[in-house]
């Protein structure tokens, strides 16, 4: 199996850093800085407006969405990229609640991230249909997915422990109930193999800046199962969404094909970074990421349970079971997070008590691991993490 050396050399690791903080935001690509410096010094600088066509920024949603549809087991021309995922995520929802009128709960639970929840509760309260959405427990789904569902909206990795959904067997039963399935792919892509087309989902929203490394702020992107997308609506009827955007009409015409999930002018910057950050998985298979992952992880908590018996795994225990991160549960999580990061070990907390700690073996190596249980299992044996300044709660946590 490949060491992925060549990939880690592609990122700017800073000295004296072990950063396992990937699941959150992926470092930065070295030729991403080159990139962003092209684009602006000798695209936008000399070409003006012009380079919407001479430098094809026009283009970069469909083409970065093919790039990560490859990642995603997406076919050609079913991804395409731009706003952000929480824009995407309202687009999936409204489109599916739409293609099923008369029912009127969406499904989810309550290991998905708030901000999806946040979003799909808006939406059904502005509709003012009597719609609800649902939450139940990671476990009780399947037994919830009934004939008044119009859709399921799942996050497939679990964000603060990793646990990985059966996107196979849920969407499965879905479809045998005749509800829409949307996956959100923020802590899949990129980091585990993912067949959207063998789990014949029908909408897959998800972000670019955690394992896919696109840099703070990257786009989201949406895939729409090809035979569905004629038969979406966005409700975002942004002008790029149009079937011409440049005839201006004052009526709304939804564009061919995914083009018509589109909403607002694209982030041409971000996205060259972003174009520039998924080289480094040319020539990866998804497989191969997948099983060095598991290689680290199990690892990871090997070591940490071995050397320190006062922190609980809060990640499932069966690596199939898991993304790619781990979570250990501790009483003072966020001031042990902090000491660590003092220490040069970058993970991250979630509330109540969660450690997360990402691995991407397009950079982290087995000496990353060993190192970081190491000092973790230091800091909660010494108490270093028992300090005020470790206990001051910052902005971002």
């Amino acid at each position: 199996m490949s060491s992925f050396q060549t990939q880690r050399d592609l990122f700017d690791l800073p000295e004296g850093i072990t950063y396992l903080d990937g699941n959150s935001l992926g470092p930065l690509p070295k030729s991403a800085v080159d990139r962003a410096r092209t684009t602006m010094a000798e695209e936008w600088g000399p070409m003006l407006i012009t380079g919407w066509n001479k430098a094809r920024w026009m283009d970069l949603p469909a083409r970065l969405g093919d790039r990560i549809g490859r990642l995603i087991g997406a076919p050609a021309g079913s991804t395409v990229v731009g706003d952000t995922l929480s824009i995407k995520v309202y687009q999936a929802v409204a489109s599916a609640v739409e293609m099923r009128p008369g029912r009127k709960i969406v499904l989810s639970d309550n290991g998905n991230f708030p901000s999806d929840l946040y979003i799909a509760d808006g939406l059904l309260k502005s509709l003012k249909q009597g719609h609800e959405l649902k939450v139940v427990d990671p476990e009780a789904v399947a037994e919830n997915i009934t004939e008044d569902v119009a859709a399921v909206m799942l996050t497939h990795v679990d964000y603060r422990t990793g646990r990985v959904h059966d996107m196979k067997a849920i969407t499965d039963k879905a479809h045998a109930a005749g509800a829409i399935m949307i996956w959100d792919l923020a802590h899949s892509a990129g980091a585990l193999p993912v067949d959207l087309t063998g789990c014949n989902a029908d909408i897959a929203v998800g972000c670019t800046y955690k394992y896919l490394n696109g840099g703070p702020g990257a786009p989201g992107f949406i895939h729409v199962r090809p035979d569905l997308i004629d038969q979406v609506r966005p409700a975002l009827s942004g002008w790029l969404g149009h079937q011409a955007p440049f005839a201006f009409d004052l009526d709304y015409r939804p564009g061919e094909g995914i083009s018509r999930m589109r909403v607002g002018t694209p982030p041409v910057i971000q996205m060259t970074v972003l174009d520039a950050a998924l080289d480094a998985f040319d020539g990866v298979e998804m497989t191969d990421i997948r099983a060095r992952s598991i290689e680290l992880s199990e690892q990871f908590i090997s070591e940490v349970e071995d050397g320190c018996k006062d922190v609980v795994l809060a990640s499932p225990r069966d690596p199939q079971a898991r993304g790619s991160q781990v979570s250990f549960r501790f009483h003072e999580g966020y001031a042990a997070m902090q000491a660590l990061i003092a220490r040069g070990i970058i993970g991250d907390f979630r509330a109540p008590d969660i450690m997360r700690f990402g691995f991407c073996p397009l950079y982290n190596t087995a000496d990353d691991v060993r190192h970081a249980a190491a000092v973790l299992c230091e800091i909660i044996a010494t108490g270093e993490w028992d300090r005020p300044e470790f206990k001051q709660r910052k902005a971002v946590t």
